[in-house]
C-alpha cells in the first residue's frame, strides 16, 4: 500500500501584502494552488478550488467510507476542478470586482495504488529519484509556449517581460481546457515537490535538487522557502514536499485530517465548495 508521508509550508514573502497561495497536505494528497485577481480575489479562488479538490478526493483517505464521489483518480480530479470552477464563478457573480480572478492548480492524488497529477498553471510538480530531479508537469505559459515553439532559448526566459503570463487557469470559464491529467511513473523511495512559481521564479532547478535530497520532509519545505526569501521573496511562496512509502498502516475509517496552507487555512476563503469532508489539521501560514 502506497501513501504519501509529507510537509508543507506557506510565506506571504518580503513584498506582497497578503498570501493568495493555497496548499495541502495528507496522506493521499498534496497541492497547490496560486490564485490571482484584484478586489482580494486571488486567495478566493485559490482558496475555492483548493477545497473543491480535497473534498472530492476525501473519500480515498477513508477505507470502507461511503464515496461521494466514485472512480478513477483522473475523474476524482475532475469532478473536484469542476465544483472548484463552479465556485469561482458564483463568487465572481455575488461581487463583479472579482471578474478575471483565477488560480493555478498542481495537485498529485494517491489512492494505493497509482499516483496521477492535475495540473494547470505555472506551478510545478517535481520527482527526485536516485538524485535526478524530474519536472512532471509543463507550464502553461507564454515563455513555455515559445520554448517549446523554438522562438526563445530556456536561458533567455528569466529576462523575457512576459515570463509571467498564464495561458491556462482555473478561472470559472465552463468552457476552458480543464486540467492536465497525467499518470506518474511513481517507486516507493521518490520524493516529490509540489510548489508555486514562488519557489522556481527564484531558485533554480539545480539548487532545487540540492535542498529536496537533504533531511525530513518538514527540514526540506522550510529550507526552500528559505531560499525564495532568501532570493528576494517576490511572491507568495508555497511548498508541499511528499515522499512516497510503501506500508500496510491499519485504518479505522477516519480520513487524514491532513494539513492546510495559506490562504486556504481561512474557511472565509472558501465560496460553496458543496457538501465539506475537509476536516482541518493544523494549519502551517505565515
Amino acid at each position: 500500500m502506497l501513501r504519501f508521508s509529507g510537509a508543507g509550508a506557506s510565506h506571504v514573502g518580503h513584498v506582497r501584502e497578503h498570501n493568495e497561495d493555497s496548499g495541502f497536505v495528507a496522506a493521499h494528497v498534496g497541492l497547490v494552488a496560486d490564485g490571482v485577481g484584484g478586489a482580494a480575489a486571488g486567495e478566493i479562488a485559490s482558496a475555492t478550488v483548493a477545497a473543491a479538490v480535497v473534498d472530492a478526493s476525501a473519500a480515498i483517505a477513508a477505507a470502507g467510507a461511503p464515496a461521494e464521489v466514485a472512480g478513477t483518480l483522473e475523474e476524482v480530479l475532475a469532478v473536484g476542478t469542476d465544483r472548484g470552477r463552479s465556485g469561482i464563478r458564483r463568487a465572481i457573480q455575488h461581487d463583479l470586482r472579482r471578474l478575471g480572478m483565477a488560480t493555478t492548480l498542481t495537485v498529485l492524488l494517491c489512492d494505493g495504488e497509482r499516483v496521477v497529477l492535475g495540473h494547470v498553471g505555472d506551478s510545478r510538480a517535481y520527482r527526485l529519484r536516485d538524485g535526478t530531479l524530474t519536472q512532471l508537469s509543463t507550464d502553461h505559459t507564454y515563455v513555455a509556449h515559445l520554448v517549446a515553439s523554438g522562438q526563445l532559448g530556456r536561458d533567455a526566459v528569466a529576462r523575457h517581460p512576459w515570463r509571467n503570463v498564464v495561458l491556462r487557469s482555473v478561472d470559472g470559464d465552463p468552457a476552458d481546457q480543464g486540467v492536465d491529467l497525467v499518470p506518474v511513473d511513481a517507486l516507493a523511495g521518490d520524493r516529490f515537490l509540489v510548489c508555486s512559481d514562488g519557489l522556481t521564479d527564484l531558485v533554480g532547478d539545480e539548487d532545487i535538487a540540492a535542498l529536496l535530497g537533504a533531511g525530513t520532509p518538514a527540514a526540506v519545505t522550510a529550507a526552500l522557502v528559505d531560499a525564495a526569501l532568501a532570493a528576494g521573496g517576490r511572491d507568495n511562496v508555497t511548498c508541499v514536499v511528499l515522499d512516497l512509502v510503501a506500508d500496510h498502516l491499519a485504518t479505522d475509517g477516519r480520513a487524514d485530517p491532513g494539513t492546510v496552507l495559506g490562504a486556504l487555512a481561512d474557511p472565509a476563503n472558501i465560496v460553496d465548495p458543496g457538501p465539506s469532508r475537509i476536516v482541518r489539521g493544523p494549519a502551517a501560514t505565515a
